[in-house]
C-alpha cells in the first residue's frame, strides 16, 4: 500500500476505521476475551480472496474486533489526529470503542496492489446493528493528520442494496500536495456486518459495487 499512496493516506485509512497493517504497532492492550475458533472460522470464510492483480498485505486476522491490530490501530489513530469534527473521523463505521462491538467475533483482510488497497472487516454482533447514514456536517471537514491539513469530502453513492441493509460512499482526501480516493461500503446480513475500504488515487464506483456484489456473496454463503 505504501506504494499507491502517501504516509498521510496511510493514516487516512486508518482514521477511517481500519489499517494497512503497516503503521506502528500501538501500545500493547488486554483486550476483550478472543471468541471459538468456530465463530472466528465462519467469519474468516466470508473473506474476499485476493483480487486479481494483488496480493495480502495483512492478515487474515481472526478475534475479538476490539483486539485485532487493525482496530488497535485505528483506535489509536483517531486518538491523535487533530479533527475539525471529532464527530467525523468514524462516521458510518462500526465504532470499536463500544464493548459490545469491541468483544465482538471479527476477521480483517487487506490486500495491496500499485494502484491502492483493499480492507475487509466482518464482525459479528450481539444484536442486528447498522451504523447510522453520515451526518450531513461530516460530507466535508479537515483535520490535521501528522502536522498536514487533510480535507475530507464525502458523498453518498447510489449503490444496489445488498443485504439486509447497506451504504456505499465515496470521499477525496486532499494534503497539500497529496490526494487520493476512499470508497467505502457497509453490508448487514442479520448480525453480520461486513465493511470495506477501497484506497486509490481514484476509486470508481462501478469498481466498488462490484467487490460489494462478490462481498455480499460470500456474506450470505457464510451467514447461511
Amino acid at each position: 500500500m505504501r506504494k499507491a499512496v502517501s504516509g498521510v493516506f496511510l493514516t487516512t485509512l486508518v482514521l477511517a476505521g481500519c489499517s494497512s497493517g503497516e503503521a506502528p504497532e500501538p501500545a500493547a492492550s488486554a483486550g476483550p476475551a478472543q471468541p471459538s475458533a468456530a465463530e472466528t472460522a465462519k467469519l474468516r470464510a466470508a473473506l474476499l480472496p485476493a483480487p486479481k492483480g494483488m496480493s495480502i498485505a495483512y492478515g487474515p486476522e481472526v478475534g475479538a474486533f476490539g483486539s485485532l491490530k487493525s482496530t488497535q490501530q485505528g483506535l489509536e489513530a483517531l486518538r491523535h489526529a487533530k479533527a475539525e469534527r471529532p464527530e467525523c473521523a468514524g462516521a458510518a463505521q462500526l465504532d470499536a470503542a463500544r464493548p459490545e462491538v469491541a468483544k465482538s467475533p471479527a476477521a480483517v483482510v487487506a490486500f495491496s496492489a500499485d494502484r491502492g488497497s483493499i480492507t475487509q472487516a466482518v464482525v459479528s454482533l450481539p444484536a442486528p446493528a447498522f451504523p447510522a447514514p453520515l451526518p450531513k456536517q461530516c460530507a466535508s471537514y479537515t483535520a490535521d493528520v501528522g502536522g498536514t491539513k487533510v480535507t475530507y469530502r464525502t458523498r453518498t453513492l447510489k449503490m444496489p442494496v445488498k443485504g439486509d441493509e447497506s451504504q456505499a460512499y465515496l470521499t477525496t482526501a486532499a494534503g497539500e500536495k497529496n490526494n487520493a480516493q476512499i470508497g467505502s461500503v457497509m453490508i448487514r446480513r442479520g448480525a453480520v456486518v461486513m465493511s470495506m475500504l477501497v484506497v486509490g488515487q481514484q476509486v470508481k464506483p462501478q469498481g466498488l459495487y462490484e467487490l460489494a456484489r462478490l462481498a455480499d456473496q460470500n456474506l450470505a454463503k457464510a451467514t447461511a
